[in-house]
């Protein structure tokens, strides 16, 4: 088994402008580069030639960790404030919403130790920023302390089935899926707005309709409040090493797959028109389908990234990108955290959910960390 190596590095700015216009948020934040669950079909894996690294198994055992992320951040944020007056309210307006995790996981497993994620969560809180998270891993019930407290966040769980087996062949160490739909759980229990990317649904694996319908009816029983389904881009770098991977589990569905993908990174136009409308149909049968935050016309569309173009925000739940937070349903403070608890015990689904031990903060959060500097000045008189 190869060692996972991780290396520290500094970034110069920690969020990072989303340009393009179409993507439904406007900033994005990846405290890693690489990941450790080493998912075969992530399209992260594509931007490992950006630093001159390869697709392949370097993705997962090399780590790069911006331990500097936080610092960064606090450094933007506050130069943002100082432009606006320290009139947080206007600063958090013009920002807008905030992504953690575009790229890689920021709940990947040396998170738990690292706490860079943790610490940029805290300044986001403390700006009060829109924030989003997309993960795998239940390492995300950690820092309920700080999630209960903002004002507006949403957590996005990625789960494209429920077949454990098939989950430990293709995405190597990630969390299993019964640990998913718990944190789905218990965020959604304690009023943070939370659902389910079911992304990316694999051809041949995991695209079947008695699949779908199954993961849609867990997530809904599980509080999930939207879905979001979207099929597999196989781009250049990351095809070959999913391919290998196919070869090595999945065999019989390569010649399939050669013919699905032989254009390109996107599947058959035929193939994906009829997977859409079953997709959008199961999305509205079970109640999930959700609309992007942006842009706001109904009928120019939003932004998939599975197949880079447009679609109709009227297809209920296919569009992909990510919701804004959970507004007026978000809990605050620890008083909050608790009632939520106890409002999911006794709504809690038929079957029973056992609760998992997970690493701990270094140190729970503070009101004072929360608190923006302006509102801790003393003006003497």
């Amino acid at each position: 088994m190869a060692q996972t190596t991780y290396e520290s590095i500094s970034t110069k700015q920690t969020l990072n402008r989303v340009k393009e216009e179409r993507m439904p948020f406007d900033w994005s934040i990846n405290p890693y580069r690489g990941c450790g669950h080493g998912c075969s079909f992530c399209y992260a894996r594509a931007f490992q030639s950006f630093i001159g690294m390869g697709a392949e198994d370097e993705f997962q055992h090399h780590i790069f960790m911006k331990t500097n992320a936080a610092e960064a951040l606090a450094k933007q944020l506050s130069d943002t404030a100082a432009k606006f007056g320290h009139d947080i309210e206007a600063m958090r307006r013009s920002i807008g919403q905030v992504t953690i995790g575009t790229a890689t996981d920021p709940y990947q497993a040396i998170e738990g130790k690292a706490e860079i994620t943790r610490e940029c969560l805290k300044l986001l809180a403390k700006y009060r920023i829109s924030t989003s998270i997309t993960t795998r891993s239940p390492l995300v019930l950690r820092d309920m302390d700080i999630l209960t407290r903002m004002e507006d966040v949403s957590v996005n769980i990625s789960l494209n089935t429920l077949d454990a087996d098939l989950i430990r062949k293709l995405e190597p160490a990630s969390p299993h899926p019964a640990s998913r739909l718990e944190a789905v759980w218990r965020l959604s229990s304690a009023g943070i707005r939370t659902g389910v990317f079911a992304a990316p649904v694999l051809p041949y694996l995991t695209d079947g309709e008695e699949g779908l319908r199954e993961l849609l009816s867990r997530v809904k029983e599980h509080g999930a409040s939207f879905a979001m389904i979207s099929l597999l881009r196989l781009s250049r770098d990351v095809k070959k090493w999913y391919m290998e991977t196919l070869k090595l589990h999945f065999p019989e569905v390569v010649p399939s797959y050669r013919e699905l993908y032989r254009s390109g990174a996107y599947a058959e136009e035929q193939y994906i028109r009829s997977f859409k409308m079953m997709a959008a149909r199961l999305l509205s049968e079970y109640g999930l389908g959700w609309t992007a935050s942006r842009p706001s016309n109904p009928t120019t569309g939003s932004y998939d990234p599975a197949t880079e173009r447009r679609t109709s925000r009227l297809a209920e739940g296919i569009d992909s990108g990510h919701v804004a937070g959970a507004g007026s349903h978000a809990l605050s403070g620890s008083a909050g955290y608790k009632e939520g608890e106890e409002r999911g015990r006794e709504a809690a689904p038929h079957h029973s959910i056992r609760q998992r031990k997970l690493p701990q903060p270094a140190a729970p959060v503070s009101a004072e960390d929360l608190k923006p500097e302006v509102e801790q000045l003393s003006f003497p008189f």
